[in-house]
């Protein structure tokens, strides 16, 4: 049987101050009836997502988009259809959103979404919601005063909200002695914190998840952390992606985008590259190599979640 393909606009729309989203429950007499979702519709012949967006939500809502950015598309297999959800993060609307067509609609704190019963479709897009557009991976450092005053001054002048805490050199118990003076840094400006390394570490400190290098992601049958618990990795190509999705990961790194001083041997994958293997992801994608905030837009228009650096962020 030959699937019928269904492309949706959604939208989420997010509060001036970053701290809600606005969801829309499904009437009961069509698919998926009583759940919630992210407000949009089907696109009709010749629109674009975003036309189809500015249509839907006046006609939903009553509001009138002003500002908006690509977030995330997600591929969907249902038994009987195949679903591309291509969604748009609002940042500017007119209007107060109601439900024009009856429906239920309610601002939600971010981190209440998980409490909402979605269609399976849309969990990829609660993750992406919740992720920042910048994640710092943080540098080789031996001088702990010199690591703390270069996380805190990313913290507060840079803004940064995700931070990966990258220590090689370091023995497992100097490991944890940094990542709990990490761990209460970013907890002060409210920054989610993974460890890299094995999931163990988040025995010794409560942190937000764990990053896997991609050989221990591909040694993975399942999943190896709790729902509760942030679970990225790195990722290089589609097999790598491939299995992230497989085993639950929440989001990864894709890299290298460009070359990189680190590693001037290996090949950069490149934009096309990126967006096409991003496409089908099935998850919110870092853009990894080369990367500095003035990327982060450009990201964003060819799927990812935004970008990942060392360097721009770690002065």
């Amino acid at each position: 049987m030959v699937k019928r393909r269904v492309h949706v606009a959604a939208a989420a729309i997010i509060s001036a101050d970053g701290s809600e989203v606005l969801l829309a429950r499904r009437p009961s007499n069509v698919d998926h009836g009583g759940l919630w979702e992210f407000p949009g519709g089907k696109l009709a012949p010749y629109e674009t997502g975003l036309e189809a967006l500015k249509r839907e939500l006046h006609e939903e809502l009553g509001v009138e988009i002003r500002r908006a950015q690509p977030l995330i598309r997600i591929h969907h297999e249902y038994p009987d259809k195949h679903i591309l959800l291509d969604v748009w993060q609002v940042h500017d609307f007119a209007g107060e959103p109601f439900g024009r067509e009856g429906q239920a609609v309610r601002w939600v704190p971010m981190g209440e979404l998980f409490g909402y019963p979605f269609p399976a479709a849309n969990v990829p897009i609660l993750r992406a919601v919740m992720l920042p557009t910048e994640y710092l991976i943080t540098d080789e450092e031996e001088d702990e005063a010199l690591f703390l005053t270069r996380l805190e001054r990313a913290l507060i002048e840079d803004g940064v909200r995700l931070v990966q805490l990258r220590a090689k050199t370091l023995d497992r118990g100097d490991y944890l002695s940094r990542a709990e003076q990490a761990l209460a840094l970013c907890r002060r400006h409210g920054a989610r914190l993974v460890l890299n390394g094995e999931p163990e570490l988040l025995e010794g400190v409560d942190a937000d998840g764990i990053h896997l290098t991609s050989e221990r992601l591909m040694s993975l049958e399942r999943r190896p952390l709790s729902e509760g618990k942030w679970l990225s990795a790195s990722t290089h190509d589609r097999e790598q992606l491939a299995q992230a999705h497989r085993i639950g990961c929440d989001f990864v790194t894709l890299s290298p985008l460009r070359t990189t001083p680190s590693h001037p041997e290996v090949a950069p994958i490149g934009w096309h590259d990126f967006q096409q293997l991003v496409e089908h992801a099935g998850m919110p994608v870092f853009a990894l190599g080369g990367m500095t905030r003035y990327d982060a837009n450009h990201a964003r228009a060819v799927g990812a979640q935004g970008i990942a650096s060392i360097r721009d962020f770690w002065k």
